[in-house]
């Protein structure tokens, strides 16, 4: 590949009438890749591309498909060209998809920045959170599904922070403690019928 500057000091070398094989000598290049770029079969400061293009067979059918279309995801496009023959994975159809840009360009699709958008009330305790998670499995016993109660409206007691205490001080305070727990929460139901 040669720079912009190495481009034109062969052509200003070459219209001077030096020949090609003195220009390769002077610039200590090959001369087919001098007689290229005077011929213009090459164009500076970008490499030939060591494998050819696989989706220039295609160009014409994505064109086509987007203006039918022009949201159709990238994905549907892949499934349908691979289907026709197009051997790359899918990141590399859509980096070359986006560099060659065929995608219409969609005012409505460029995103929300500056524009006014919807904020959603949520006005306390018209709706609940439930978290579930499995806990791990002890010996001798099955999974345990546990489900963490909902934090209270704001203000009051039993957030998340009271409600590992209580679990802590439960653990730690014997079969009453851990009754009383499992009352109060009524959330986990262990494998083996133990609550």
């Amino acid at each position: 590949m040669l720079t912009w500057g190495d481009d034109v000091e062969v052509h200003a070398l070459r219209e001077r009438g030096w020949s090609i094989a003195a220009i390769a000598r002077h610039l200590g290049r090959d001369p087919k890749t001098i007689r290229a770029y005077v011929n213009g079969e090459r164009e500076p400061g970008r490499r030939r591309r060591s494998a050819p293009d696989l989706l220039g067979p295609f160009v014409g059918y994505l064109a086509a498909r987007f203006a039918d279309d022009p949201h159709i995801w990238a994905s549907a496009l892949y499934d349908e060209v691979t289907r026709l023959g197009y051997g790359l994975s899918y990141v590399s159809f859509a980096r070359q998809l986006r560099g060659r840009g065929l995608r219409p360009h969609c005012e409505a699709c460029t995103g929300v920045r500056g524009r006014d958008t919807i904020e959603i009330a949520h006005p306390p305790g018209a709706e609940h959170q439930w978290d579930w998670f499995e806990r791990r499995q002890a010996p001798g016993a099955g999974p345990r599904t546990c489900c963490l109660p909902p934090c209270p409206t704001p203000g009051g007691s039993g957030g998340p922070a009271t409600t590992v205490s209580a679990w802590s001080r439960a653990r730690h305070g014997g079969a009453t403690a851990r009754a009383r727990w499992s009352a109060r929460s009524g959330s986990c139901a262990g494998a083996g019928g133990r609550r």
